[in-house]
């Protein structure tokens, strides 16, 4: 994969994990003033469909990418499984998106860190 392409990929991920994080915490803060916002906030579908756009864009990002970082891939696969369990848990799911999101973007600027630099050999 083309280096611009995949931190586009990576930019995208981190871009979106903000928006994710924004949801959680703000849109709380903003049903109070504007009750329109309090529907957005509990709607499920809007769980799934940010999950289901995130897990795809990050497997890009992550998996296609060249050098494969190991770290950003557990880091990250343990930040969009952090997500999915928060479907389960409505008492915790704004937490453990939180957590999930935060992880999930570390993951992808240790990708976009690490991308492009190549291990030194030494000459034999």
């Amino acid at each position: 994969m083309k280096s611009s392409t995949a931190r586009l990929l990576d930019g995208s991920a981190i871009g979106l994990s903000g928006l994710c994080l924004i949801h959680c915490l703000a849109l709380p803060v903003a049903a109070a003033f504007i009750p329109l916002m309090g529907v957005l906030s509990e709607a499920e579908w809007v769980h799934l469909a940010v999950l289901m756009t995130a897990a795809p864009l990050s497997a890009g990002a992550l998996l296609l990418s060249r050098p494969r970082n190991p770290i950003a891939i557990a880091v990250a696969l343990t930040g969009l499984s952090v997500m999915v369990a928060a479907l389960a848990y409505p008492g915790l799911e704004t937490m453990m998106t939180v957590a999930g999101g935060l992880l999930l973007a570390t993951g992808h600027v240790i990708n976009w860190r690490g991308r492009g630099v190549r291990p030194h050999v030494h000459p034999t």
